[in-house]
């Protein structure tokens, strides 16, 4: 996949896009906590957060595919960091070191660096003595439009040993209900929201389908299959499906996401696949059955515009994951609100307004 960098460059963005649009902060009602999501080109949803005494802007990605929070440190030596806003723990009175190292892995990176300890704010909501990361290596990080990630996965993921800031949310009394959710908006970089300690109804149409976690370390369920024009096209025996917030495509097998592309008519060009814009008009919805439920996903959503073609958001890659996984990303979340609820593991799914 191409780096943000050279699709930003593609774009002729501007490096101060994020610094231009200046964020709304937390609103709280008597239960929920919405905190306002900045869309970066349906790339990354980023929000700020603080850290420390006197509080640290910084900006985050809360991600459901991972369970460590991270933030890069004042002495971090690699070149992200130098576009990236950095953790100064000298001027901070609140700040607590472990000096544990710790190594993190994404799909496009790794962090290096150590613990500490701190007070976090997402909003209203503050976690005292939360464990987080500090970056003093990071690849694959940069020209990302965020300056380190929130992860909001399952405790037995996170490094050992660390509460996760939901749980300790949780277990300070922030919220009433542990639940959070994410309303991800399309195009527009205002709107986006994730919500702590319930859900508003006005973010969603109809009823919550309920989906029970199938394993308890990412957000994952099972799936009964994909399809288009009715036939079945992956996923045909069951799979698994991972939902993932911090991922902007849809990831699978290499060979059934090439199946799907060409029933589109899509051809390859590097690492992308490349479709007619004019498919949009006649392309069937693919369809995810989750939990005997249709979940259409329109060519609209899973075709994109770049200058001056269009471009697949199927990607390939999960062929190593046994058994069959999938990764529903942004595109998928666009279109449905989702509440991922810790206290019943399971997670609710609804078309997004």
């Amino acid at each position: 996949m191409k780096t943000l960098r050279e699709t930003l460059r593609e774009k002729n963005l501007l490096n101060n896009f994020l610094e231009e649009q200046a964020y709304r902060l937390s609103k709280r009602d008597s239960k929920i906590t919405i905190h306002h999501l900045r869309n970066y080109l349906d790339m990354a949803y980023v929000g700020n957060i603080t850290i420390g005494t006197p509080p640290q802007e910084f900006r985050v990605v809360f991600d459901t595919g991972s369970a460590d929070l991270w933030v890069p440190s004042i002495s971090c030596v690699s070149p992200a960091c130098y576009t990236h806003k950095t953790f100064n723990l000298h001027n901070s009175s609140s700040f607590g070191q472990t000096h544990q190292p710790i190594s993190i892995s994404y799909g496009p990176g790794i962090i290096q660096g150590f613990l500490g300890s701190d007070t976090v704010r997402i909003g209203n909501l503050v976690s005292l003595k939360q464990s987080f990361g500090l970056s003093q290596e990071e690849y694959g990080f940069d020209g990302a439009p965020f300056d380190g990630v929130l992860g909001l996965a399952y405790p037995s993921i996170s490094i050992k040993g660390i509460i996760p800031i939901f749980d300790n949310l949780w277990s300070q009394g922030a919220f009433s209900e542990p639940v959070f959710a994410f309303y991800l908006n399309t195009c527009k970089p205002e709107g986006s929201v994730v919500m702590f300690g319930g859900v508003d109804h006005r973010y969603y149409k109809g009823e919550l389908n309920w989906i029970p976690v199938s394993q308890t370390r990412y957000w994952q369920i099972s799936m009964n299959g994909i399809s288009t024009n009715g036939t079945v096209t992956a996923c045909s025996r069951g799979c698994q499906a991972l939902l993932d917030t911090g991922t902007s495509m849809i990831h699978g097998p290499t060979r059934l996401i090439t199946n799907i592309h060409k029933l589109m008519n899509a051809r390859h060009q590097g690492s992308e696949y490349v479709v007619s814009c004019d498919a949009v008009k006649t392309l069937p919805p693919v369809i995810f059955n989750i939990n005997g439920i249709d979940y259409p996903l329109p060519p609209q959503a899973y075709i994109t515009k770049a200058q001056n073609f269009c471009l697949s958001i199927f990607h390939g890659g999960t062929e190593t994951s046994s058994p069959e996984t999938w990764i529903l990303g942004g595109v998928f979340l666009r279109q449905y609100f989702s509440v991922f609820d810790r206290r019943n593991d399971r997670i609710g799914l609804a078309p997004a307004v």
